[in-house]
């Protein structure tokens, strides 16, 4: 029986569990006395699909953190997010995927994603999720 809850595009719509956290590569950070570094990274071409229509979504993911011991490999960065190229996942989603993975990968004093998506039908949607270590 067809599935008959997305609509019929001319390519494969995967799901979010296709992406691989494990490609994304941890680097021991050198300057563990230097607690109130920031450190921003912005992917202005990132494309993922509407689950609903099977329409591609752009838009600029940018993820700020405070490193704590270790900081992210940019190249495994750039492969992870690839990964999403024909995921169908909504925008909220995808920006707390992304910062549950690199939280996981990276436990950093505090981390924000934000995703800025370009306009579809005349309206932008701008997500923004937030983690903070507990004080120990």
């Amino acid at each position: 029986m067809a599935d008959t809850t997305r609509p019929a595009v001319p390519y494969e719509i995967k799901t979010p569990d296709a992406v691989r956290p494990d490609v994304l590569a941890p680097i021991d950070y050198a300057y563990k006395d230097r607690r109130d570094i920031t450190v921003t990274i912005r992917q202005p071409e990132f494309t993922s699909v509407c689950p609903m229509t099977g329409l591609p979504d752009y838009g600029t993911i940018t993820v700020r953190y405070r490193p704590a011991r270790s900081i992210i490999e940019l190249k495994s960065f750039k492969y992870y997010l690839l990964q999403y190229r024909n995921v169908g996942i909504f925008y909220e989603h995808v920006v707390n995927r992304i910062l549950d993975d690199l939280v996981a990968m990276l436990a950093p004093q505090w981390m924000e994603v934000q995703g800025t998506f370009t306009a579809r039908g005349g309206i932008t949607t701008e997500v923004v999720a937030q983690y903070a270590a507990q004080p120990l």
